[in-house]
């Protein structure tokens, strides 16, 4: 809800003009609320000129018995959909069982309709579709207004987004708008009774990483978290589920909308694989050396392994690599079926982000190295000496 100031409003009606749901009108020259249509999305407060518009923020909520739903954004680019969905909705089902509610997924853009039977493949029993030629490109105030509408409308319980570039910039701002709690970045999600309530408990890496933080929001609904990609596991997709597809409309004033889409430039390493996406990896740390040319023995043996090639956060802040390779707790989650980790001690923060591998090979000179006690095969000898080894070996499997 919002708090109109009669006295400081100038009835510019610019407040008008962005609401989304038709909220506000004219009564005496002057901005007026009707109340039973609001659905705080705060939208109005931005555009008003002379600050007359504040959100009323309540401080708790008792009944929640009208929210239900656990509800998943499924991020697309370009009509195609983003891994962090399906992973999103195998996390989600669990959730919603234990909820006893619905499992939903929610899809945003133009054109992209055609996606909902994969989410529905991957255990969405409802997919509700918002389909406008502004959700085309990502803008921060376009993608908010459709979610704070839906949200109003029907009043999900749990809504989880991938902590992607995007999902980092959008649950915020939908968290900002409607006065919700969020957790970000997290690693863990599951349900938790605490005083006759089920809350969602978050889970995420807390002081540098060096202790893990439960998180509850249990004054507000939905409640809200982004998830590390690739930390979550997606249910086997069986295509032909049945499920529910809801098309929505949403307003959305294209003067809400403070950017402009110009051009799309395709990154420089477009074509290389990306290291989340990446089912081996070989990686390396300040032990590798100080300099591109250093990486070249990584990238050998990447490329033997059909391998994409990641990076400790130091080679970033040297400018060795670029930072869509850093792994770990500020760079990229990976679950990769094999992690080769070349010169890194396995600091814990460097750890937190290769949890979900399947099995670490750790190459490094020091027999204290932290890295060891994670891997599942540990080489103490100088990665110069060995790496060219294992190249030359899988080169010679693969002529037999």
């Amino acid at each position: 809800m919002i708090i109109i100031d009669i006295e400081t409003c100038t009835g510019c009606e610019k407040c008008l003009k962005v609401c989304p749901v038709d909220a506000l009108e004219m009564e005496d020259g002057v901005a007026k609320l009707i109340e039973e249509l609001c659905i705080s999305c705060s939208a109005c407060v931005t555009a008003c000129p002379v600050d007359a518009i504040e959100p009323e923020l309540k401080a708790q909520r008792a009944d929640f018995s009208e929210y239900n739903g656990v509800w998943v954004f499924a991020e697309q680019h370009e009509g195609k959909l983003k891994a962090t969905g399906p992973q999103l909705l195998g996390k989600g089902r669990e959730l919603a069982d234990e909820l006893g509610e619905e499992l939903c997924a929610v899809l945003l853009g133009h054109d992209v309709k055609g996606l909902a039977d994969e989410l529905g493949s991957y255990g969405a029993e409802k997919v509700y579709v918002v389909e406008d030629k502004s959700l085309k490109g990502y803008t921060t105030e376009a993608y908010t207004t459709a979610l704070t509408t839906l949200i109003s409308r029907y009043k999900p319980s749990v809504f989880i987004y991938g902590a992607t570039h995007l999902g980092r910039d959008l649950a915020p701002s939908v968290a900002g708008h409607v006065g919700l709690g969020l957790t970000a970045d997290c690693t863990g999600l599951s349900i938790k009774e605490i005083e006759g309530q089920k809350v969602l408990l978050q889970t995420r890496p807390a002081f540098g990483g060096n202790v893990m933080a439960d998180i509850v929001c249990p004054n507000t609904r939905p409640q809200m978290a982004t998830v590390r990609p690739h930390v979550m596991e997606p249910m086997e997709p069986e295509p032909g589920r049945d499920y529910e597809l809801i098309e929505e409309k949403v307003k959305i004033d294209p003067d809400s909308i403070s950017t402009e889409i110009l051009e799309v430039l395709e990154a420089e390493d477009k074509g290389v694989l990306p290291v989340e996406e990446a089912d081996r990896i070989v990686s390396g740390g300040r032990g590798v050396g100080n300099c591109q040319e250093d990486f070249e023995l990584l990238r050998e043996l990447a490329e033997e392994l059909d391998a994409a090639v990641g990076c400790s956060r130091p080679i970033v802040e040297e400018d060795i690599m670029p930072k869509c390779h850093q792994v770990g707790q500020s760079g990229k989650t990976v679950s990769p079926d094999l992690y080769i980790v070349c010169g890194v001690s396995g600091a814990v923060q460097h750890r937190v982000g290769i949890r979900g591998a399947k099995r670490i090979i750790a190459i490094n000179k020091n027999s204290d190295a932290p890295i060891f006690d994670m891997a599942d095969l540990g080489i103490v000898g100088d990665l110069r000496e060995i790496i060219p080894l294992l190249v030359e070996r899988l080169r010679k499997k693969k002529s037999e």
